[in-house]
């Protein structure tokens, strides 16, 4: 039977986290998530103190400001933590009003009553899943302290729209003003609807070609004797996968990186003492069940259970501006979660865990404030956040990573059993608990001196392995590793002691695993089974540095008999994928022959339409961006490249044009001073009137980062507009 879905497709990545300022975190041990996680003072240790004496010799924080620098990140230094979120807020709605108002609407579950009929389908998943009651649930389960950062998080954001009206675009303004829900409700609508249950509602293409970039350096390996730490997301460049950078500066914290646009704190950050990362890892902790309908219920082992039912009223605006409501059924299962479709005696269900753990932002919050690895280990064992991998460095030289997230406690089945529909008829597959901290994978300083993660499953995290999949229940993690993480490893695994401008040039590297594993077979295909087409190719893929540069010759024709061939069929590799040759296989042509008449195809098409066979890279794959249009380099994940460049697919004038790929980019040193590089991608700013918006393309087109003004003394130097906020008679 097929099921039509109803929710769009969308590629994401969600990352997000939260900082303050008083709080020095004490070293208790978990207590589950049935009461609040309380944000308990301590008074401040010897360390501490000394950071907030060197933060005053710098700043006073007598006042509250903001320090733009020439690239638009906002760099704020506050009195208190209340004015800190304030001024986020502020900040973010400078840089992306109008983006915020947008997604904000559309997390609500109100675009359809906004904008009109198109985003019934948005709005009828909103409201199917709760996210609605859910966010007002989530809010008033926080402490006071952390309502109070959301609280001036908004006020700040509505405080900058009634000081610069004319900012936010007519279509928009209906959103306003914004509500101390939509914080937690965005958040809730981006995690579970594009991450957690994603992929089973086939809302997101194959992490491997999208995905996330990182790495930890430790000591052993890094040339300075320091950790190093890369920050590499993936994702869209536009809508809700823009992300925000900020500096964050208060008595007591000090902490820089970037989250989601529409997001209150930091969530790929780092402090003077520690820094991570995340990367979309393979997990598969939600399931799509099919249901067996009887007499108004659901069957489990043969009996009848009853749904809990209710009524959807979606508001959606006519043509003529008018509102009409309609009403839409919507059923829960307790076994199965919300019912998403019906059809005949059939539906299909969704069942996602941690609705019932809404302390993410406040594990972040740890996380950043963290100053050693024991710390942060201790932040990170409420699992509060239901997803993604975490690959951490420090100060002290720890290199650190785990499978993180909330993974169903199954009773049954390996990997591939849970994957696409589960029989929700046997009360076997259903369950209700998650695996604790102590049951994910995780290792520490491996006799390797690195750890990486290109998306692949926790087992290939370092060499010699220190984690093996035997290990764990069969359903935790695939046993697999693409191109691109081999790629990584590859790279590591070839440089005993890293630099810093190593590491560098490793994050932006955009060899071609694909081609280290087949050009030699297929050059050896054609003098055999080739004719003057094929042979006149070779010549110029032989030629080719095997990089995809923008003025790579030969990586036009390469890429297009790769994606002709099919990156992901096992069926064109002479020797498969396994475990034990993990970094080496899958190898070789499994048909020659036949991958040479792919080839000659491939040139018969260049010549068709007048392209050289030799065309520079840049001149075919570009980035156009507002006024931007310049030469592009790196590609997508599916050949093996770490420099992850999507695009849409070839337009309609023959050329590619990125679209998604690395955005926020960092690579951090933790030595006596923290040294780091950032890249925004795409700048900024989303407001298309401003100078940031697309001002880093050109760095990111010449493979190239900037300075991180982490330290005062250097953001000073680099100041081009200074706002100063009176928040006396405002907080």
């Amino acid at each position: 039977m097929q099921i039509n879905r109803i929710l769009p497709v969308f590629i994401v990545i969600f990352l997000f986290a939260c900082s303050s300022q008083k709080t020095v975190w004490t070293n208790e041990e978990s207590t589950g998530t049935s009461n609040p996680i309380i944000l308990k003072p301590n008074k401040p240790d010897s360390e501490r103190q000394d950071t907030i004496k060197r933060f005053n010799d710098d700043q006073s924080f007598a006042r509250t400001e903001i320090l733009w620098d020439e690239w638009g990140v906002p760099h704020i230094y506050a009195r208190n933590n209340d004015e800190l979120f304030y001024a986020f807020g502020w900040a973010q709605m400078k840089s992306h009003a109008n983006t915020i108002l947008k997604l904000y609407g559309t997390s609500r579950g109100r675009a359809a009553e906004y904008w009109g009929a198109k985003f019934i389908d948005n709005d009828l998943m909103v409201h199917t899943i709760g996210f609605p009651k859910l966010s007002g649930k989530w809010y008033s389960m926080q402490s006071p302290e952390f309502q109070a950062y959301i609280d001036h998080f908004v006020k700040g954001m509505n405080d900058y729209v009634n000081a610069n009206p004319g900012v936010i675009q007519e279509k928009n303004k209906v959103v306003l003003p914004i509500e101390r829900n939509d914080v937690l409700g965005h958040a809730l609508f981006v995690l579970y609807s594009r991450f957690v249950g994603g992929g089973d509602l086939q809302q997101v293409p194959r992490w491997e070609e999208t995905g996330s970039n990182t790495y930890a350096v430790g000591p052993k390996r890094s040339a300075s004797g320091h950790a190093m730490l890369v920050m590499n997301p993936h994702l869209p460049w536009f809508d809700e996968w823009l992300f925000t950078e900020g500096h964050f500066n208060a008595p007591g914290v000090h902490i820089y990186g970037a989250t989601l646009v529409g997001l209150p704190t930091l969530g790929i950050a780092f402090n003077e003492h520690l820094g991570w990362s995340h990367t979309n890892n393979t997990i598969d902790n939600a399931d799509l069940y099919e249901l067996i309908l009887r007499d108004g219920g659901y069957v489990v082992d043969g009996a009848v259970r009853a749904f809990e039912q209710g009524k959807m009223g979606i508001k959606i605006k006519q043509d003529d501006g008018n509102v009409v409501i309609k009403d839409f059924p919507r059923l829960v299962s307790p076994d199965h979660g919300p019912v998403l479709k019906q059809e005949g005696a059939r539906a299909l269900a969704i069942k996602m865990p941690g609705f019932d753990r809404p302390y993410g932002m406040v594990q972040w919050w740890r996380m950043g404030n963290a100053k050693s690895l024991s710390e942060f280990k201790m932040a990170l064992k409420e699992v509060q956040i239901p997803f993604f991998n975490i690959m951490y460095a420090d100060k002290e030289g720890n290199i650190f990573y785990m499978f993180n997230g909330q993974v169903p406690q199954r009773q049954v089945g390996d990997w591939r059993h849970w994957q696409g529909l589960v029989d929700g008829s046997k009360s076997e597959n259903l369950w209700s608990k998650v695996h604790d901290y102590r049951d994910l994978p995780k290792t520490e300083n491996p006799p390797s001196g690195y750890l990486q993660n290109a998306n692949d499953p926790p087992w290939t995290s370092t060499f010699p392995r220190t984690l093996h999949p035997e290990d764990y229940p069969a359903y935790m993690a695939p046993v697999t590793m693409t191109f691109r993480p081999q790629r990584a490893a590859r790279m590591m695994d070839e440089d005993g002691s890293i630099t810093f401008d190593e590491l560098i040039n490793y994050k932006t590297s955009t060899r071609i695993e694909m081609a280290d594993r087949l050009l030699d077979d297929l050059y050896a295909a054609v003098s055999v089974h080739g004719s003057k087409t094929s042979r006149e190719a070779m010549l110029v893929l032989n030629k080719w540095d095997r990089h995809a540069n923008k003025d790579s010759r030969g990586m036009y024709l390469f890429y297009s008999w790769a994606h002709a061939m099919g990156p992901w069929n096992r069926e064109i590799y002479k020797e498969q994928w396994s475990l034990e040759k993990a970094r080496s296989t899958p190898d070789g042509l499994a048909n020659p022959a036949q991958a040479v008449q792919t080839l000659e195809e491939v040139v018969r098409q260049f010549k068709e339409a007048n392209i050289p066979l030799d065309i520079p890279w840049g001149e075919v794959y570009r980035i156009k961006y507002g006024d931007y249009d310049l030469p592009g380099n790196g590609a997508d994940g599916s050949v093996g490249i770490f420099r992850v460049a999507w695009t849409n697919g070839r337009e309609e004038d023959g050329k590619y044009y990125i679209s998604g790929g690395d955005s926020w980019q960092g690579v951090i040193e933790f030595g006596d001073q923290v040294r780091a590089k950032v890249l925004m991608s795409y700048g900024s700013s989303s407001e298309k009137n401003s100078p940031h918006y697309g001002d880093q393309l050109q760095l990111f087109s010449n493979r190239e980062m900037r300075d991180c003004y982490f330290y005062r003394k250097d953001v000073i130097k680099h100041v081009k507009k200074t706002e100063v906020l009176d928040l006396t008679t405002k907080m």
